[in-house]
């Protein structure tokens, strides 16, 4: 049974999750979809840049899920920014998703000038109960603590990069001291670096995979974490990671991994 983090809302939300960034081929996606059902997943994380929120709402018709057994993010595409622009298309989402809300609704990234009137927008839609949770992606701290200072809701979440060559202490720090849960997206870094020596080591020390090392690390920081994967065997293999615990030794070792490494957006100059 994946664990489950509970929010500063109150909501639970399953610690491992499928990510579904890019997948756009539909044949692919049901395979992904119905491939994480079977192995345990009941999180999923799609968003409106990703092209797939249709065939979200399809797939769910086809299985024998109930809503309420199911946790559905999705973002607010920055082309779509502003208040009124950001109703609309949460709109068009819901349609397309065939749900009359989601669980997790995020700002994607803080685009400049635009994401005040967007936050607005996301309070007004959980107030409706359209959003049980909302939240951002990609913000640092300086955008955390500007958002502070005109929201009436704490995001619940801030969705960003962190991998074990990314750690992002700062913003970690930030995070938990505000009550704000963090979610790790690429948390394989996007295969980026996957021939360390320390990593390899650890992970023959508990017989698991390299990527398993990866994801396991960001559990026990107590992270929310989204590999992304259309393979059958790796989505079998990157919830895999329950059953092992990594020592506070090693942990130590992977802590002198942090490099940097950003594979995705960087939003750290970011007005």
């Amino acid at each position: 049974m994946v664990p489950k983090i509970k929010l500063n809302d109150g909501n639970e939300i399953p610690q491992i999750g499928l990510g579904l960034w890019e997948v756009k081929d539909k044949s692919e996606f049901d395979t992904a979809f119905k491939t994480a059902n079977k192995a345990g997943y009941t999180h999923f994380d799609t968003a409106q840049s990703y092209g797939n929120e249709l065939f979200f709402g399809q797939v769910l018709q086809q299985v024998n899920i109930k809503r309420r057994d199911i946790w559905i993010t999705t973002k607010i595409d920055v082309k779509h920014f502003g208040h009124e622009h950001t109703l609309k298309s949460f709109d068009k989402s819901l349609e397309k998703l065939q749900t009359d809300y989601v669980d997790l609704l995020l700002l994607h990234f803080p685009v400049s000038v635009l994401r005040k009137r967007s936050w607005q927008a996301l309070e007004e839609i959980q107030a409706t109960g359209r959003a049980k949770s909302i939240g951002v992606s990609n913000y640092t701290v300086r955008h955390l603590k500007e958002l502070a200072k005109y929201s009436k809701v704490t995001p619940a979440i801030n969705q960003v990069e962190l991998h074990v060559f990314l750690q992002q202490p700062e913003l970690l720090d930030y995070c938990r001291a505000n009550d704000i849960a963090v979610e790790a997206y690429s948390p394989l870094a996007h295969a980026r670096d996957m021939n360390d020596p320390v990593v390899a080591e650890i992970a023959k020390k508990y017989s698991k995979s390299y990527a398993q090392i990866m994801l396991r690390w960001c559990l026990q920081k107590d992270l929310i974490i989204l590999p992304k994967s259309i393979t059958p065997s790796r989505i079998k293999e990157n919830i895999d990671i329950l059953d092992f615990e990594i020592s506070k030794e090693d942990l130590r070792q992977l802590a002198k991994l942090d490099k940097g490494l950003r594979t995705c957006w960087d939003p750290t100059n970011i007005p």
